[in-house]
């Protein structure tokens, strides 16, 4: 052992425990003698807000002069509206029956009769729940996002793939566009490309090109060096290694991040109606404007039948072999229907017939009103139990200690998760939030954060186990977790807010139903892929079931747990943004503000990147808390 070692608690024969208490202590002890002091409170009328939202003004009044407008911004949107216009009329021209029969065409192509079957079904659905038009529209709108998105996405994600460096470098770009609150890009879009579908477009394709390429650049990389030399070897150029062996070996997980990117566009096109991006998302808002479910729920529930159908073709095409062939069944049946739906298109009408519809508007805006009055005492206890028990203590902590101790604590505890260059990065984080004036909103942010977290990773853990340990109930669970993971996040706001008011427990609800999908799925693929051999090592010595959960799996799935516990921070933070909609306050409320109120503009643009900034830090700390596992050799000369 070197000479120069660091004493560390262990070799001073101090328990692990000791210097975490000590550090704990120490913190406690400043809190209480510093309380009140070095706090930031928020200043609406902050000197960077004003600046910003003057350089909104400058940017409208010279919209018209600006070269960058002119020669650049105006043409991407002049294209892109242009080729949602190509879409629209194309699908419009089709009409309902050549819509239906080309989707079964395409989906028997894809998976068979079964899935043609659910294509034709789903596509019907849209008519029936009275949302033709709007579903035609959303339609139009992820085509023209996922089109631009792909075409992006997969040659940089194939440049990823072959490149470290580019890999490295475009890395972080990634992170801000997955983390970035959909709210807080919304307001310079319009600014920059003016409103509606252009607009709502673009906003669409920069959510969706972050897993078309990491997925694309993962499937590349992956790629069998053996494969790539003996191409290399038998003469073949670059550009020939790359379309005859990275791209066909790559096929099925590239077939994924295709899929990815049809999700998060689903997703993402109802928030893009706040900048007047046509389609369903316009139902939903509208009914959140008027606080009726029953306007919402057939458009959540339309959005969710269209992802589920484009899921199921994506998946049949990434699970079929590369070489396998469509057989003449296949290609007579999909023919057929597609030439069925074709030849009915001057036959009949091309709007769906409205006595075909079904209206439950008044059916589930009398059931939530039964719930509302049925449940309240049920729901004012929980509110108040979590509010006086959680949150207000939390809060209250946060924001009267100096700014100074909690930088410390969050580097603190950084380093001692993750080490020293994610701890850099958290404090670099809130050290831009304390600059940028918002440092009140933030931490009231991450006292809600922190509490829908806490509740989330204790039902994902809970489900994700049972899920894990038994198919049956695993089979029943996973389509209410398909269900709720493709339901737009409005949808969650009315009834979260019948039940519980406009308050913070509200936007905590609804991401608690948000993210809690994500983390019992990766908490189930974690316990699942625990080695057999190690779970018939420990039954085989007599464990018990219980011991052999906490005492086996659990340890052993701790990557899979520590990835659930980022998706759901991540996914929690996005969704109580938009929960400034319903009193969530703190920043999801200055974004809204800064997006529906010209002069909160700069307020609302700050306070988007102090969320971003929040976002980073608690990514960053969960990221890097695997890496920090001891191997058995160093733990044993720790």
């Amino acid at each position: 052992m070197s000479s120069t070692a660091v004493a560390t608690p262990s070799r001073l024969g101090l328990p692990r425990w000791a210097a975490p208490t000590g550090a704990a202590v120490l913190f406690v002890a400043a809190y209480l003698v510093f309380r009140g002091t070095g706090t930031l409170p928020h200043d609406k009328e902050a000197p960077q807000f004003l600046a910003v939202t003057e350089l909104r003004e400058w940017i409208d009044d010279h919209r018209n002069e600006n070269p960058l407008f002119l020669y650049f911004l105006n043409y991407i949107r002049l294209f892109v509206g242009q080729l949602y216009t190509l879409f629209q009329t194309v699908l419009y021209a089709l009409g309902w029956p050549g819509i239906t029969g080309v989707m079964g065409a395409l989906a028997w192509l894809a998976g068979g009769w079964r899935i043609a079957l659910l294509a034709v079904g789903g596509v019907s659905a849209f008519g029936v729940l009275g949302l033709w038009e709007s579903s035609v529209d959303t339609l139009a709108l992820v085509g023209v996002a996922v089109l631009l998105s792909l075409a992006i996405g997969v040659p940089v994600g194939v440049w990823a793939g072959l490149s470290a460096r580019t890999r490295r470098a475009i890395t972080p770009v990634l992170d801000v566009m997955q983390i970035m609150p959909t709210f807080a890009y919304l307001a310079p879009l319009a600014l920059f490309f003016h409103i509606g579908a252009p607009a709502g477009a673009i906003a669409t394709m920069i959510y969706a090109i972050p897993p078309a390429i990491r997925i694309t650049a993962l499937a590349i990389s992956s790629v069998s060096p053996t494969a790539v030399e003996a191409s290399t070897s038998l003469g073949a150029t670059r550009w020939q290694t790359l379309f005859k062996v990275y791209l066909p070996l790559a096929r099925s997980t590239m077939a994924l991040g295709v899929n990815q990117t049809i999700m998060m566009a689903l997703s993402m096109v109802v928030i893009a109606n706040l900048i007047s991006a046509p389609g369903l998302g316009g139902d939903i808002i509208r009914g959140l404007s008027r606080a009726q479910v029953g306007i919402m729920l057939p458009a959540g529930v339309a959005i969710v039948v269209m992802a589920v159908v484009l899921d199921r073709m994506m998946m049949a095409v990434a699970r079929r072999d590369a070489h396998a062939r469509i057989g003449r069944t296949g290609l007579i049946g999909a023919g057929v229907l597609g030439a069925a739906g074709l030849a009915l298109i001057p036959v009949l009408p091309p709007v769906w017939p409205e006595s075909l519809t079904i209206d439950v508007v008044a059916e589930v805006n009398a059931a939530v009103r039964w719930a509302e009055t049925s449940w309240y005492p049920v729901t004012t206890f929980i509110k108040d139990v979590t509010s006086h028990a959680l949150l207000n203590p939390l809060e209250s902590l946060l924001t009267s200690a100096p700014w100074w101790l909690v930088a410390l604590a969050v580097l603190g505890l950084a380093w001692r998760v993750s080490g020293p260059r994610p701890a850099l990065v958290a404090l670099a984080c809130l050290l831009g939030i304390a600059l940028l004036g918002v440092w009140e909103h933030a931490m009231q942010t991450m006292t809600t954060v922190a509490v829908a977290v806490l509740v989330t990773l204790l039902i994902g853990l809970v489900l994700g186990v049972a899920a894990a340990r038994s198919p049956r109930y695993s089979a029943v669970q996973r389509p209410l977790l398909d269900a709720a993971q493709t339901m737009p996040a409005f949808v969650y706001l009315l009834p979260a807010l019948a039940l519980f008011g406009t308050t913070r427990f509200t936007a905590i609800f609804a991401s608690i139903i948000y993210a809690v999908p994500p983390v019992v799925r990766l908490v189930e693929d974690g316990i699942k892929n625990v080695p057999a051999t190690a779970v018939e090592a420990a039954t085989s010595a007599g464990s018990t079931s219980g011991q052999l959960l906490w005492k086996v799996q659990l340890p052993m799935a701790r990557r899979a747990i520590l990835l659930a516990a980022n998706q759901g921070i991540v996914l929690t933070l996005a969704m109580v943004v938009v929960g400034g909609l319903v009193g969530a306050g703190a920043l999801g409320y200055d974004v809204v503000a800064g997006f529906s109120q010209r002069p909160d503009f700069g307020m609302g643009f700050v306070a988007g990147v102090a969320t971003v900034l929040l976002g980073v830090m608690l990514d960053r700390i969960t990221q890097g808390a695997d890496t920090r596992r001891p191997s058995p050799r160093k733990r044993k000369f720790t």
